[in-house]
């Protein structure tokens, strides 16, 4: 299974925020490119990156996020998300030198984008992020409901080729209560491989994710408030490059 630990990035600084909120924002380090160096020293073969500041409309971190790729180059892939919501912007984000983008706002408020995203991106080069309060799909940060059922977006999606979902608990987010493996589990009944991200307090949350057939997973606040090391997640994924 694939492990991947997160950096988050807010103001050009790495940080955890609990359950999306912006106004619970914690800081963790100055330095994201020093960060991805430590993850990747400790045999991290992906590295998700979020840019907090262009998911909230905010401005952007991509700058950073290009010094990271450039700093891992060779050594591991970046999956890159937060405010991918135009055509432009997957190009961009591409040509950042990303293995993996994930989109959620546009891909869930515009049936058309998908399709129109994989005459630029190749299957495997985009996810479909599928963010969920109460069940149904959060946009624009985590900051707006909409009225689509998670499962319902996980079909159009696949239908449409995608073959990466990645689905995140707000409610569980940063908050160590353990990830939603029901969720997970329900789209990936729409036939893609589905990372859950959200929750992970322990090497038994990651055991529990392996177990249950998932693709992957994305561990954060977890890693950085040392319950774990990065080497003992890695271990207990059996993780491994896709």
């Amino acid at each position: 299974m694939l492990l991947l630990p997160a950096i988050d990035i807010r103001n050009g600084r790495v940080v955890r925020l609990s359950q999306g909120e912006a106004a619970r924002q914690t800081v963790y380090g100055d330095d994201p490119v020093a960060v991805a160096r430590l993850f990747v020293e400790q045999g991290a073969e992906w590295i998700h990156v979020v840019d907090l500041d262009r998911a909230f409309g905010e401005g952007e971190n991509l700058d950073v996020v290009r010094r990271i790729v450039g700093e891992v180059k060779g050594r591991a892939r970046i999956q890159l998300g937060g405010g991918v919501r135009s055509l432009e912007g997957v190009s961009d984000g591409l040509a950042l030198g990303v293995t993996r983008l994930v989109v959620g706002t546009a891909a869930a408020l515009d049936p058309d984008f998908v399709p129109a995203a994989l005459e630029i991106a190749t299957p495997r080069q985009l996810a479909v992020g599928v963010d969920v309060r109460r069940g149904m799909v959060a946009v624009r940060g985590w900051t707006e409901a909409t009225d689509m059922r998670a499962e319902e977006l996980a079909r159009r999606v696949v239908a449409q080729g995608v073959v990466t979902l990645i689905h995140t608990d707000v409610a569980r987010d940063g908050m160590l209560q353990g990830p939603d493996l029901a969720g997970a589990l329900a789209l990936q009944l729409a036939g893609a491989e589905v990372i859950a991200s959200g929750g992970v307090a322990s090497l038994a949350d990651i055991h529990a994710v392996r177990d249950a057939g998932l693709a992957g997973v994305i561990v954060g606040r977890a890693v950085y408030e040392g319950r774990f090391e990065l080497s003992q997640a890695l271990e207990a994924a059996g993780s491994n490059s896709r």
